[in-house]
C-alpha cells in the first residue's frame, strides 16, 4: 500500500469523477506517470482559471474521455509540478494530505503542503 505525505496509508482522493493517473480514485504514481499526479487538491475557481491559462483546462467537460469537467469544491489529483507552480504564483489550491502521495515530497515541502491543508 502506498503512503501519503504523513507516512500513513494513502487515502482515496475522488471517486466521482474518478481521479488519478490510473483512474482509480487515488493519487498513485508509477513509471508511466510522467506528470506525477500525486497531489490531492480541492479545486478553487482561482486555481481552475490559473490552470486553464497555462494550457490545462480542467473545467470544460470532455465526454469522449468520460470527464465531466471540474468545479470549485471538487477534489482532483494534480501534477505536483503544477501545484508547485501555483504555489509560487500564490494560487495553490488546498491539499488533502491523507490522499497526497509521499512522492510529492520530492518536489514540494511538507511544510508548504501543510500550510495549504484542506
Amino acid at each position: 500500500m502506498p503512503s501519503n505525505v504523513l507516512g500513513t496509508p494513502l487515502q482515496g482522493c475522488c471517486f466521482k469523477p474518478v481521479t488519478g493517473f490510473y483512474r482509480d480514485g487515488f493519487c498513485r504514481t508509477g513509471p508511466d506517470d510522467i506528470g506525477l499526479h500525486t497531489v490531492c487538491a480541492v479545486m478553487t475557481d482561482e486555481f481552475l482559471a490559473f490552470s486553464s491559462a497555462r494550457g490545462n483546462d480542467l473545467s470544460t467537460p470532455m465526454p469522449e474521455f468520460d470527464f465531466p469537467g471540474l468545479k470549485a469544491g471538487d477534489q482532483w489529483c494534480l501534477c505536483v509540478t503544477r501545484w508547485a507552480e501555483a504555489l509560487e504564483a500564490g494560487k495553490a489550491p488546498p491539499v488533502v494530505l491523507e490522499a497526497t502521495h509521499i512522492h510529492a515530497l520530492e518536489f514540494v515541502s511538507l511544510e508548504d503542503l501543510q500550510a495549504h491543508e484542506a
